[in-house]
């Protein structure tokens, strides 16, 4: 894991500890880095209940309860803020956490479209009845535009704690 993703991953965890909040994650791009970011820390089972590698839209629907009418052809799309914000919320439901932050995004190389571009991903994150979400536009190979992913969650939840 790099120094950085570790760095916010232990400032996110203390910050979570010292509020004695519960976190949970739901992923698509990333693919459980972000998960495997946090229980990195040592201690990281003190606030982490757990996550969601929702990468197929039925996952998206049947485990997070995102709505169909989301990515159905019409919708919004599995790469939206709509769809992040649903992610949030029903990993926060599910696994019964205080807060849960959600990441979909195109990490490349291929799969972007004019629309959504490879390095267009969103985060969302849900908290008490509070849901606030992000576009963010990363460069890079697949591996960078993941970890930079990781790194502007973990940036987000910390300024939002």
């Amino acid at each position: 894991m790099n120094k950085s993703i570790q760095a916010l991953s232990k400032k996110a965890g203390s910050l979570l500890n010292e509020k004695g909040l519960k976190l949970a994650v739901a992923e698509s791009c990333t693919g459980g880095l972000l998960g495997a970011a946090i229980t990195e820390i040592p201690g990281s089972s003190r606030y982490f209940k757990g996550g969601v590698i929702s990468y197929a839209d039925k996952a998206k629907i049947r485990v997070l309860g995102v709505p169909e009418k989301f990515l159905s052809n019409t919708g919004p799309g599995a790469v939206s803020a709509e769809t992040v914000g649903a992610m949030a919320r029903g990993a926060r439901k599910l696994l019964r956490a205080d807060i849960a932050i959600a990441v979909s995004g195109v990490a490349g190389p291929e799969g972007g479209s004019k629309d959504k571009p490879v390095g267009l991903v969103y985060l969302g994150i849900a908290a008490r009845g509070a849901v606030l979400t992000w576009e963010c536009r990363f460069k890079g190979t697949r591996a960078a535009i993941r970890e930079q992913s990781v790194a502007e969650g973990l940036r987000k939840l910390i300024e939002n704690l």
